[in-house]
């Protein structure tokens, strides 16, 4: 039987040949394994997201910041999924929270109370400055 971190390794593999559905498969068999492995529900959150399954892929990356509750980086990577499935009020509070670990006092950079949408560009400015997203540049943002 196939170990935790090969099936993961061999779940990569399949996500840069874009073999989506496949790679989905190998993480769940390594969630079957260990269902506190937070990179796959890390890799889960950008796959799901690519595939379309949108209500799967905020769950994933919820998940990982359920398990990951001080890593700025769960939350940032949050934001960046609520983003792209149009869930920009969720996209925003995840990258509050995000900085607000980071100890940055910077929790939104609009007055209280003001509910107007980010543009996926101001969303893409705040991720882009941390250069540890997974963007690819085949995906609009």
């Amino acid at each position: 039987m196939p170990t935790v971190t090969e099936l993961y390794d061999e779940a990569n593999r399949l996500k840069r040949e874009n073999k989506l559905e496949e790679a989905v498969a190998l993480l769940n068999q390594v969630l079957a394994q260990d269902d506190k492995h937070v990179l796959t529900y890390s890799a889960l959150g950008v796959i799901l997201q690519r595939l379309g399954r949108l209500d799967e892929a905020v769950a994933n990356a919820r998940k990982v910041c359920e398990l990951e509750p001080n890593d700025p980086f769960s939350f940032t990577q949050l934001s960046v999924i609520c983003q792209r499935c149009g869930r920009i009020q969720d996209a925003e509070d995840a990258m509050a929270r995000a900085h607000m670990l980071q100890g940055s006092g910077r929790r939104h950079s609009r007055p209280a109370g003001d509910r107007r949408a980010a543009t996926p560009a101001s969303v893409q400015l705040c991720i882009g400055r941390s250069g540890v997203v997974d963007l690819h540049p085949e995906q609009p943002v």
